[in-house]
């Protein structure tokens, strides 16, 4: 199937109507009540706050896929691109009908509706619903695993976000999208179900990377007794987690929700053709690793203290009262010989001047002068 022909057409069927990453409630359920009959919608419950938690059926294949987003409210590219995958299946494309035959798609497009209101992680009881699983003490999380009890699906696709500050080993780029196949116990034990996901991600891999080369790593590979990831992974269902990272100037993730689609795509075509047997664990292996070799913002060639250095500034995003917006609080976090990183901007104080003070750990404060006019400028912690 060649997916990349099929997103020469992604605007045709990207959900319009989801342009940034603040999306409500009130928006997804609306969107819900807008899908043709094709699409089955059963309400599985009430978050802390009363919200309907939903699930979408579509297809009648042999194989289930459980797909499901926005367990953190503020992790909004997977329910973007699931509301795109619901337009596509919409259409006429070969890949609908292969899909429609083969599998049978459970979706949950947003988890946690209460984190998403306020755009925050957690839950409306300050609870992290992805370390709920053992103890189940908020009904969102009792809600997700009623749900995987009762459909018992092969596959699982988890679908988050992660920090912007993640780069890929090797090549010094964010780490635009990240893989894992999570580990079902602390001995990170490969079993049956562990290892179809695995190969699913090593054809997930290679479908994807040539569109974003150097821009997809492996997640962290640390077994968490209480996520729900390693806990389905453990109950026979091959979990597959996605998660969305940076891309350059692509701040409310409209350019990474395509990635994330296409990713996402070629996970369940892989599936539904079982081409993902003809890869081995060790295509697996290859994909590289994450690390955190990058910064937001690197200032280059700056005298300090008599010496010159690097500086390294990364910031904080933080939920506006409302929950419609973030502000960002830039922190200057390391100085030094910094040649070993990368960073989404780069700066030169070689022919320039500083006004201010430069202090580690401590919000930036200073502005970066070259021909009389301010090329960079930090007040308080606050980008000008």
């Amino acid at each position: 199937m060649d997916i990349r022909s099929i997103l020469l057409g992604y605007d045709n069927f990207k959900e319009k109507r989801l342009k940034d990453r603040f999306f409500k409630h009130q928006e997804v359920v609306a969107l819900l009540s807008d899908l043709p009959s094709q699409f089955e919608i059963r309400a599985l419950g009430k978050s802390f706050l009363g919200k309907s938690i939903n699930l979408v059926k579509w297809g009648n294949g042999k194989t289930k896929v459980f797909l499901w987003s926005q367990m953190h409210g503020d992790e909004a590219t997977g329910t973007m691109a699931l509301f795109d995958l619901f337009q596509f299946l919409q259409g006429d494309d070969p890949a609908v009908k292969l899909l429609r035959e083969n599998c049978s798609l459970y979706m949950i497009p947003m988890v946690n509706p209460d984190g998403a209101a306020a755009f925050t992680r957690r839950s409306a009881q300050q609870i992290d619903i992805n370390r709920d699983y053992l103890q189940l003490l908020t009904p969102e999380a009792k809600i997700l695993k009623q749900c995987r009890d009762e459909i018992q699906p092969d596959f699982g696709f988890n679908l988050h976000d992660q920090i912007t500050l993640w780069s890929v080993s090797g090549s010094l780029q964010p780490a635009t999208l990240s893989f894992l196949a999570p580990s079902p116990d602390a001995a990170s034990t490969i079993t049956p179900a562990r290892e179809r996901a695995m190969l699913v991600i090593a054809e997930m891999f290679g479908e994807v990377n040539p569109t974003i080369p150097g821009q997809i790593g492996m997640f962290k590979d640390e077994y968490e007794p209480r996520a729900f990831g390693d806990n389905f992974q453990a109950a026979g269902t091959s979990t597959i987690l996605i998660e969305a990272g940076g891309y350059a100037s692509d701040y409310e993730k409209q350019e990474i929700r395509q990635f994330y689609f296409h990713a996402m795509l070629a996970g369940l075509l892989s599936i539904a053709e079982k081409s993902y047997t003809k890869f081995t664990l060790k295509d697996y292996d290859n994909v590289p690793k994450n690390n955190k070799e990058i910064f937001h913002i690197l200032v280059h060639d700056v005298v300090l203290n008599g010496i010159t250095v690097s500086i390294g500034i990364n910031y904080d995003e933080y939920p506006d009262p409302d929950g419609n917006g973030t502000y960002k609080t830039y922190v200057v976090q390391d100085l030094g010989d910094l040649s070993f990183c990368d960073a989404y901007h780069h700066y030169s104080a070689s022919n320039a001047k500083i006004n201010g003070e430069i202090a580690l750990f401590k919000c930036a404060d200073f502005e970066l002068i070259a021909d009389g006019s301010a090329i960079l400028s930090f007040k308080d912690g606050r980008l000008l």
